[in-house]
């Protein structure tokens, strides 16, 4: 963006005399585009813009913020005195006169200075334990607060357990550590058992315990027992290391342990309540923005979209709300996107298959540049406009979110919403009353005129095939 410090220097050869440099005033350059004004407009705010720039902020609902006070758009006045000012600068210099910036070449240079669309971030608790000695985690607060799509509690959640004992201490002393991993690492079955099940105990009745068991002597032990062939062991253990992980100081250190990827193997492999706990256990770590990219490393997105399918509510519960925090890291959007992942999601939408949950990753998905173009290449557009019409889903906010964040797909998108009528659907979604916000920014991305508009074969560009979209650059597709 360019100031009031700048400094532009142009270069233009004037015959028979060498190169000159000449110093163009920073009031004569526009401070969105940084180029020297051809048109210039004064807004309510008192900034002075190239006009395109203005027509584009508008377009956007974008209001830059510049001298600390954003730019208020609500009115529009040539500043024609500046304008026969800068005419008269170039004439003196021997420059052309700047031509007026195109409205489509202004949308490129906001849609860079506008930040991208946001991951999608809804405020609920979500379940991170799916047996009765497991608890609700304290998630994160949110941006936003759309309403909830999901339970707020994992459903065998019980308050009263029977199995719930009183914690006089905050602490445990050496030897209570020291019993405590020798029983774990016991030869014989019954031991193990019986330390996991006091630990399970232990863990889900105070905080305290929670972080004072959280030793790298019992996570190395836990660690030996999560894959153990034995399920009540792997069952226990998980479930300890679900507790565990409930205390946001406890999560990056579980992460360091190297307890992952046998999380991520009896999530593969194991029995149906350990799977529960397993993917449970991983949704409760990816709470931690330090633990998003880690977890991803190390392999969790593939087991965690195979689990969306999983015969277990639970573990398909928490499995999808593991992949939508790991989601809000770029690096992870990219390997779900090399998994095919969007096929495989738009397909469970389309089947009505955890379409609520299901939705939101996607929303996530739709944040990135990859994520919009494999999704417009996928029929997302399509799929949620008709989904939209029907009425046939959870949240229709959710849906809106995903299609507000192809929105910034360019003409790929807009071909693609006109051909399903997307605008006379996000019209009535906006008169209900639902994601008002992001049903006028789509509307005005479908309504906004370009230039090229008129020059673009809409049928030749929707009817190109798979290896044809790899080699056609979409208006806008690097703009995030």
């Amino acid at each position: 963006m360019g100031s009031g410090k700048q400094r532009w220097k142009i270069s233009f050869h004037k015959s028979p005399s060498p190169l000159k440099q000449v110093q163009i005033p920073a009031e004569f350059l526009c401070p969105l585009s940084g180029n020297l004004m051809a048109d210039p407009v004064i807004v309510a705010s008192g900034h002075t813009f190239e006009r395109s720039c203005v027509h584009a902020c508008v377009s956007f609902s974008f209001h830059p913020t510049l001298t600390g006070a954003a730019a208020d758009f609500s009115a529009i006045i040539p500043n024609l005195a500046l304008r026969s000012t800068i005419v008269n600068w170039c004439l003196l210099h021997r420059l052309d006169p700047p031509k007026p910036l195109s409205f489509h070449s202004a949308e490129k240079i906001i849609r860079q200075l506008m930040p991208p669309p946001p991951p999608v971030e809804f405020n609920r608790t979500p379940s991170a334990g799916s047996s009765e000695e497991s608890v609700t985690p304290r998630s994160a607060p949110s941006r936003t607060p759309p309403p909830l799509l999901l339970t707020t509690r994992p459903s065998c959640y019980s308050s009263s357990s029977s199995c719930d004992i009183e914690i006089t201490s905050s602490s445990i002393s050496l030897e209570e550590e020291e019993s405590y991993s020798r029983k774990m690492k016991s030869s014989e079955i019954h031991e193990q058992e019986e330390a996991l099940i006091s630990l399970r105990k232990l863990t889900r009745t105070r905080e305290e315990s929670r972080a004072c068991f959280c030793t790298p002597r019992i996570l190395s032990s836990l660690k030996s027992l999560i894959t153990s062939r034995y399920s009540n062991l792997q069952v226990n253990a998980a479930a300890v290391l679900v507790n565990l992980s409930l205390e946001n100081q406890n999560k990056v250190k579980i992460v360091r342990s190297g307890i992952v990827p046998p999380l991520i193997d009896l999530l593969r492999g194991g029995c149906v309540e350990a799977q529960d706990h397993a993917a449970g256990a991983i949704f409760s770590l990816s709470l931690d923005d330090q633990n998003k990219t880690a977890i991803g490393v190390l392999g969790a997105l593939p087991p965690l979209l195979h689990a969306l399918r999983s015969d277990s509510e639970r573990t398909r519960h928490d499995s999808a709300l593991a992949l939508y925090h790991l989601l809000l890291v770029q690096s992870n959007r990219v390997k779900m996107i090399k998994l095919g992942a969007v096929q495989i999601l738009l397909g469970m939408v389309k089947s009505g298959h955890m379409s609520g949950r299901v939705m939101l990753v996607l929303c996530n998905l739709a944040a990135s540049a990859e994520g919009r173009a494999a999704m417009l290449d996928g029929g997302a557009v399509e799929c949620f406009v008709r989904l939209l019409r029907s009425g046939e889903l959870e949240s229709e906010e959710s849906c809106v979110a995903a299609l507000y964040g192809l929105s910034y797909g360019g003409l790929r998108f807009k071909g693609l919403a006109k051909e399903c009528g997307a605008e006379e659907v996000v019209e009535g979604v906006e008169k209900r009353g639902v994601a008002r916000e992001k049903c006028r920014r789509i509307l005005e991305v479908l309504r906004e005129k370009h230039e090229e508009d008129e020059d673009v074969n809409w049928e030749e560009l929707l009817g190109f095939n798979q290896d044809d979209l790899t080699k056609y650059t979409l208006t806008g597709s690097s703009s995030s």
